[in-house]
């Protein structure tokens, strides 16, 4: 079982790897701009990722309020930066926020959902006020909508592996909860990495 869990993680890695280029607004439309925007930095994509396993892994109202408040508080950062809101350290925030929701994984920290709301929130800001600072030529409504249905439907692919994770299915008891904080553990060392190649 671990070595079918092994392909479907390595199978979701792949899925979402980058291409070597934004998409230009102008011959794919802003929305499919945006919807692959997050999927450009490793950075965006393991936090996003990262956030929908972390709330699984606290469960309960977490699976959703957790999720939710990154795509809410993403969304006030894009407005702040599209408003001329200058953010300070907004790339080392974001590179930041790899290292601290891998170990929050890692560490198996259980907090209420609103105190993971608000955690992830603070990151999200920066997420979003870096999608923000690269809006190029793209309108703003559609490439916003666009990243922010990306981000949830990565989010989406965090909570789907926490909760096999969590179930266990096909596993002793306990290894999917291992299984899980060593992805976070691996986040977080490919966050520092991350920050080191920067």
């Amino acid at each position: 079982m671990l070595k079918r869990l092994a392909i479907t993680a390595g199978a979701l890695a792949i899925a979402t790897v980058p291409a070597f280029a934004h998409l230009d607004p102008g011959h794919n439309g802003s929305f499919l701009a945006g919807a692959s925007h997050p999927l450009f930095g490793l950075d965006h994509i393991v936090v996003m990722v990262a956030v929908g396993l972390w709330a699984a892994t606290i469960g309960g109202r977490a699976v959703w309020v957790v999720p939710a408040s990154f795509v809410g508080a993403m969304a006030v950062g894009y407005l702040l930066a599209l408003g001329g809101v200058a953010l300070p350290f907004v790339e080392p925030v974001v590179l930041a926020s790899v290292v601290a929701l891998g170990l929050l994984i890692a560490a198996a920290v259980r907090v209420p959902p609103a105190i993971g709301g608000v955690l992830v929130g603070l990151f999200a800001v920066f997420h979003g006020h870096a999608h923000g600072g690269e809006l190029g030529l793209a309108s703003a409504l559609p490439f916003g909508l666009g990243f922010a249905l990306s981000t949830a439907l990565l989010h989406s692919a965090g909570i789907g592996l926490g909760l096999l994770l969590g179930s266990g299915v096909g596993l002793r008891e306990g290894v999917g909860k291992v299984v899980a904080r060593v992805l976070g553990g691996v986040a977080a060392v490919l966050g520092v990495a991350l920050a080191f190649a920067s």
